[in-house]
């Protein structure tokens, strides 16, 4: 049963929520605030976090869920305030996304890594932490050589064979398949010491989690739930209402009573006075009014426009495939035309993701795509984005003619608005970089669209849209997803199990 919290401005944990179940205090915020030049991220954030606690860390995209790590690594310093970190504690990152300088170490260099000082029994370490994420590798082999799923466990691995005491966990769930999923996550029921994950699983999640740190993109604050997943999502839902409610109520009597003053004002004489005390009683509602959260946005619903031929846009003959870390060729016979959708299958490590990155960059053999079709590619790594550009330019530089205004608006609906627009690429969140690639897709009309793992960094409130966009898609269609409720919203038409080649 969640625990509710009553606090200042009902935002604050309470000390006794904060002590259930949990040791001392080996984590704590105190009144720090922290942005990016004039763009505030937190604004005078308290709370704190107990040995082995379990927590969640949830916001929209872009609300500053990786700076919060960042901060606890001390990547950043905070501008106000201090953060307090027991003494003598260790603290390791299982990061979101492979960093592009360790994609050419060797499995063995990219442990090593981890250490600052050379270890000269990393083999059996290795060994030991790869039977914890079930998997096995070379340990010769380059870690660009790794299907996405099984870079994502040697993320893990890498945060765990520094045996830290404070586990940080950024979407630890992305690319990995069912049984990895359920393996990480029996692994964080029994894990024994304080672990903060970043994920978008609300299944995951709540399979484990003690309590939320909630991110109000709106106020900056981050409020300490304690309880499940889904009762913390339901409390902040009926507490936003709440607040809605009672501002609505304050608002309709200021209202009525700004007309009275103004009303007494103009008669002249004691009613002046009388309107007078009455401005200062509206100055008292106004100051009663709540600092207004605004619930996460969510994206409207878009339509993907496709360029329509009547040909098959892509015929695939042979498929290539994963056995025992060498290459496999099999023959098939499928050809995709208008409103067609192929589902790529198969466990982690299969190679689904190089098929579809050799089928887009047309070096697949015996996979053709028609010469005059645009290919929308959505890489699970968004090494097809060029992180250097500004979020206008990406979007104005695949759209074919239109105007600014066209591509502002497509921007906002994908939520990219204001300031972000003229922000480099490699500064948004991964999951504005998602939501950036399907406004791309949007200003180019692809006939064929080519996805790995599309709902990854995605916020959970947007994959519904996503999912419709795609169902309504005219054009032909490749997917890598393991996630099984996003595919059912899709309606596959052809199905490719490499792991059954």
């Amino acid at each position: 049963m969640k625990k509710k919290q009553s606090n200042q401005r009902d935002s604050q944990p309470s000390k006794a929520a904060l002590t259930a179940n949990h040791g001392n205090v080996i984590l704590r915020f105190d009144n720090v605030s922290f942005g990016y030049g004039i763009n505030p991220i937190f604004k005078e954030v308290n709370f704190a976090v107990r040995e082995g606690a379990k927590i969640t860390v949830m916001g929209q995209n872009g609300a500053g869920k990786s700076t919060l790590f960042d901060l606890i690594m001390s990547v950043y310093a905070p501008e106000d305030g201090n953060i307090h970190i027991q003494k003598g504690l260790t603290i390791s990152r299982a990061m979101q996304v492979m960093p592009r300088e360790k994609l050419n170490l060797s499995t063995r260099e990219f442990f090593q890594s981890a250490f600052a000082e050379k270890v000269y029994d990393i083999d059996p370490r290795i060994k030991k932490i790869l039977e914890v994420v079930h998997l096995t590798a070379p340990f010769e082999k380059k870690i660009n050589e790794f299907s996405g799923g099984q870079q994502a466990r040697l993320l893990l691995a890498y945060a765990l064979i520094q045996k830290p005491d404070i586990l940080l966990l950024d979407e630890p769930t992305n690319n990995l398949d069912k049984q990895g999923i359920e393996h990480l996550t029996k692994f964080l029921i029994e894990y024994e010491k304080t672990c903060l994950v970043i994920s978008h699983d609300a299944k995951f999640l709540n399979a484990f989690t003690h309590g939320v740190l909630y991110i109000d993109s709106y106020t900056r604050k981050i409020e300490y739930y304690v309880g499940n997943y889904f009762d913390v999502v339901s409390e902040i839902a009926a507490r936003i209402e709440r607040e809605r409610m009672k501002n609505v109520r304050l608002e309709r009597d200021i209202s009525n009573r700004k007309e009275q003053a103004n009303f007494f004002a103009q008669k002249g004489g004691h009613m002046r006075d009388v309107a007078r005390k009455m401005n200062e009683k509206i100055k008292e509602l106004e100051r009663q009014l709540v600092e207004t959260r605004k619930e996460d946005k969510t994206i409207r619903d878009f339509v993907i426009p496709a360029t329509l031929f009547s040909e098959p846009v892509i015929v695939i003959n042979s498929s290539s495939a994963m056995r025992d870390h060498k290459p496999i060729v099999k023959k098939v016979d499928i050809a995709l035309s208008k409103k067609e959708r192929l589902l790529i299958s198969g466990p982690n490590g299969v190679g689904k993701t190089y098929f579809l990155k050799s089928m887009a960059n047309e070096t697949a053999k015996g996979v053709s795509i028609l010469k005059e079709a645009t290919v929308g590619y959505y890489r699970q790594d968004f090494s097809g984005l060029d992180m250097n550009v500004s979020v206008y330019k990406a979007l104005s530089d695949v759209m074919e003619g239109g105007s600014v205004e066209q591509l502002r608006s497509v921007a906002a609906q994908f939520l990219l608005t204001g300031d972000i627009l003229n922000n480099k690429v490699g500064s948004l969140s991964e999951g504005q970089k998602g939501l950036l690639c399907f406004a791309q897709f949007v200003l180019q009309r692809p006939a064929l669209l080519i996805l790995d793992e599309p709902t990854n960094h995605i916020n959970f409130r947007h994959l519904p849209v996503i999912a419709r966009a795609l169902n309504k898609y005219e054009g032909a269609m490749i997917l890598i997803s393991h996630m099984s409720e996003f595919v059912d919203e899709v309606k596959i038409t052809r199905t490719l199990d490499l792991g059954e080649l």
